[in-house]
C-alpha cells in the first residue's frame, strides 16, 4: 500500500488549537488571537475574560496535541524552562504591542489534547472528530507557569 501524500492528513496541532479555542469560547472567554507571532515566537492562543470581582484576565494558551503515548508524556515535557522563556518573551511583546491590555492580569495556560482513532479516553474537557480523527481535550491547566522576563 502506497503511503498517502502528507496534504491527505490533517493538520493535528490546527485540529487542537481548533478544539481548545471552541472550549474556552464555551466557557465565557474572547479569543483575541490564533498564533499570534513576532520575532520572539509564537503563541497558540490569546483570549480574555472579566472574572468575578472584575478584574480583566489576559491568557497566553500553549496547546499541545499528542498521540496516545507520546515520549514527551502527553506534550508537558515540551514545555521546558526554555520553551516557557519563549513563551514570556513573546507575551512581552504583545502587550507592548497592544498596551492598552498591559494592566491585565496575566497567566499562562496550557491545554493537553490527546488525538487518537477512535475515542478511548472517557474522561475529557472537550472533544472534536474529523476527517477520521478524535481529538480530546484532556486536561486545561490555568497559571501552568509564571511569566519568566520583567517588563
Amino acid at each position: 500500500m502506497a503511503n498517502r501524500p502528507s496534504s491527505d492528513y490533517p493538520d493535528i496541532g490546527t485540529l487542537g488549537e481548533d478544539l481548545v479555542t471552541q472550549w474556552l469560547e464555551s466557557t465565557g472567554w474572547l479569543i483575541l488571537h490564533r498564533r499570534w507571532n513576532c520575532r520572539w515566537g509564537e503563541i497558540d492562543i490569546i483570549a480574555q475574560k472579566e472574572d468575578n470581582s472584575g478584574t480583566m484576565i489576559l491568557v497566553f494558551v500553549e496547546v499541545k496535541t499528542r498521540s496516545t503515548g507520546s515520549w514527551d508524556a502527553g506534550g508537558r515535557m515540551a514545555i521546558a524552562l526554555p520553551k516557557q522563556a519563549k513563551l514570556s518573551r513573546t507575551a512581552a511583546m504583545f502587550l507592548a504591542t497592544f498596551p492598552e491590555k498591559a494592566d491585565y492580569s496575566c497567566r499562562f495556560d496550557v491545554a493537553i489534547v490527546c488525538c487518537e482513532r477512535k475515542i478511548t479516553l472517557t474522561n475529557y474537557l472537550a472533544s472534536l472528530s474529523t476527517q477520521g480523527v478524535y481529538l480530546m481535550l484532556q486536561e486545561y491547566i490555568p497559571a501552568a507557569f509564571e511569566y519568566l522576563i520583567d517588563n
